[in-house]
Order: C-alpha cells, then structure tokens, then sequence
C-alpha cells in the first residue's frame, strides 16, 4: 500500500513528457517577435491544459506524486534554457490545473 503511495513513476514520465512537447511548441523568450510569442503561447498553453486534464483523468495524483510531477517539469525547462520567472509562472499554472 505505501509503496504504490510513493510510486511518483508515471507522474515523472507525465512531467518530463509535458515539458518537452511544451519546449517543442514554445520557444524561450526573446526568439520570436512578441505577436508570435503571444500566439504560439496561447496555442501551447491550451495544449498544455488539455494534456493534463487527460492525464488527471486517467490518474489519481497525491502530494507527493504531484511535486514530483512538478518538479520534472520545471527542471527540464531550466535545463532548457528558459527564464526563471517563466518557469515559476507556468509550473504555477501546472500546479493549479493539477488540483
């Protein structure tokens, strides 16, 4: 019982694959005019909240299991190369839609 508690595999899968189709989709900050962010932000951020209202549909997350989707997230955006406040307001957004 405890060890299905604490098993956060698919909820890590679920993290580093939502960060990287997000990645694919968004470029970091500045690589784009600011209408074409804006756009193609848009467009990622809806498919970014349909894939995890797919994924919270399928599986029941605890705590646990969300901060360590959470954090898979927001470290395969770091190491993407993206700007701290923007990783901070988007794991934000994770989070929430997570609940």
């Amino acid at each position: 019982m405890i060890f299905s508690w604490l098993d956060a595999t698919a909820a890590q899968q679920f993290g580093s694959k939502l960060a990287q189709s997000f990645i694919a989709s968004m470029p970091a900050a500045g690589a784009v005019s600011d209408k074409k962010f804006e756009a193609k932000a848009k467009t990622a951020v809806a498919q970014f909240e349909r894939s995890i209202a797919a994924f919270r549909r399928d599986h029941s997350l605890n705590f646990y299991q969300k901060a360590r989707l959470g954090n898979a997230f927001k470290w395969a955006l770091k190491d993407a190369g993206y700007d701290a406040a923007y990783i901070e307001k988007i794991t934000d957004l994770l989070m929430l839609k997570l609940q």
